[in-house]
């Protein structure tokens, strides 16, 4: 099954990274030589755009077009959609307890601003994901309603793209969620780290309702804590995590068996170094046959 899978990283601007996968010289082309080791990158960086009801950071129209030149035809960009669509309330300020309703959650007049100024990466886009914070009962009073106001959503998603949905509420991971993706053919987002199960176990309870796409995202447990012990200096794997990798294979082996189509998303944060964690993956798979 051709594309079946496409393995790359969260990111890509690491000065760290040089001798790894960028050259030394003094200003490296990064995006550019990094489309030379990988054919998929994750955008985050448009994710952060809420700071206030009225204000909201949406992607420059040079930057998009600097990214799409800087590429090959078979390269793709995994996107982040902005958070101004799915925070249910505006982000609070140390020390208070109110909430604010965010007047942009899951708007489909921003979600078409956001995609107008992504047109010169239309050609060359992966899966675009809407990720949901842990919604408890004051942001969100219950799965189903928060599935409802999905639904009224998702009717505006545009046509010809991936749509991934990724939620941070382990609750939420059960059939009737599994079965409204599967209903309007949205791909998984899994999310290895924080406070989400393991990807093994959600995934063997879910395998026969996922769609074409599905998507994994890497980070692990510890993010402050590897901060400190890298220094953000991220050149090398320092705390390996190979059972986890394991496990990545074998659902990558199974969803391979199942003709699915996987992208997975390599976080420093995960082992302390994204290019050599890829490296990993890839080689269990290829010893797997």
């Amino acid at each position: 099954m051709p594309d079946a899978l496409h393995i790359g990283t969260c990111s890509w601007k690491f000065p760290s990274w040089r001798g790894v996968i960028y050259s030394h010289t003094a200003k490296p082309d990064y995006l550019r030589e990094y489309a030379q080791h990988f054919d998929c990158v994750e955008v985050d960086q448009w994710y952060w755009s809420l700071f206030g009801p009225d204000k909201i950071a949406l992607p420059q129209p040079k930057a998009v077009a600097d990214y799409a030149a800087a590429v090959p035809a078979n390269f793709r960009f995994g996107v982040k959609l902005p958070n101004a669509l799915t925070l249910t309330h505006m982000p609070q300020t140390a020390g208070s307890a109110s909430l604010t309703p965010n007047p942009n959650f899951l708007s489909p007049d921003l979600l078409l601003t956001f995609m107008q100024r992504l047109e010169p990466l239309h050609s060359r886009l992966g899966p675009l994901m809407l990720q949901f914070s842990y919604l408890n009962l004051r942001q969100m009073p219950s799965q189903e309603a928060f599935l409802e106001r999905l639904q009224a959503f998702v009717r505006h998603l545009p046509e010809g793209f991936i749509w991934g949905i990724e939620t941070r509420n382990p609750k939420y991971l059960n059939p009737e969620y599994f079965a409204f993706l599967r209903a309007h053919s949205l791909a998984h987002v899994f999310e290895m780290g924080y406070y989400m199960p393991p990807i093994r176990d959600v995934y063997a309870t879910c395998a026969e309702l996922l769609t074409e796409n599905i998507v994994v995202r890497l980070h692990g447990p510890d993010w402050e804590g590897m901060e400190q012990r890298t220094g953000q200096d991220w050149s090398k794997v320092v705390e390996p995590r190979d059972g986890d990798i394991d496990a990545l294979a074998a659902v990558l082996k199974d969803l391979r068996g199942r003709q699915r189509k996987a992208w997975v998303f390599v976080n420093n944060h995960f082992e302390g170094c994204a290019p050599a964690t890829v490296r990993k993956i890839e080689r269990r798979l290829a010893a797997a046959g």
